[in-house]
């Protein structure tokens, strides 16, 4: 029998390659958000919301409940400016968030 690895990987490890094989148009914005989120929205937020794709300039956005959701709502605009300003462009138009795992 094969041997079973209990370690996890974090997403942030094989997103690259992801998005390379299957959007590789969305490729270069995606890993620069991923880059920054944790850095921008802090430790409690990362904990609770990850990005996931882009549709054009909209950044879909996974939280872990519907509460989050709401709380995220009200800082939607704040989390926008904030990713654009850091990355020195205007990539996010807008962000759209839903409950879903990670």
């Amino acid at each position: 029998m094969g041997t079973k690895s209990n370690s996890a990987t974090h997403i942030g490890g094989i997103l690259p390659g992801l998005l390379q094989r299957y959007r590789p148009e969305a490729e270069e914005g995606m890993l620069r958000v991923w880059r920054v989120w944790d850095r921008l929205v802090g430790e409690n937020i990362a904990r609770n919301a990850r990005p996931a794709a882009f549709k054009g300039s909209l950044l879909l956005v996974y939280v872990t409940s519907s509460t989050w959701l709401h709380h995220l709502q009200f800082q939607k605009k704040e989390i926008v400016n904030r990713l654009n300003d850091d990355l020195g462009q205007s990539l996010v138009s807008d962000i759209k968030f839903k409950v879903g795992s990670f």
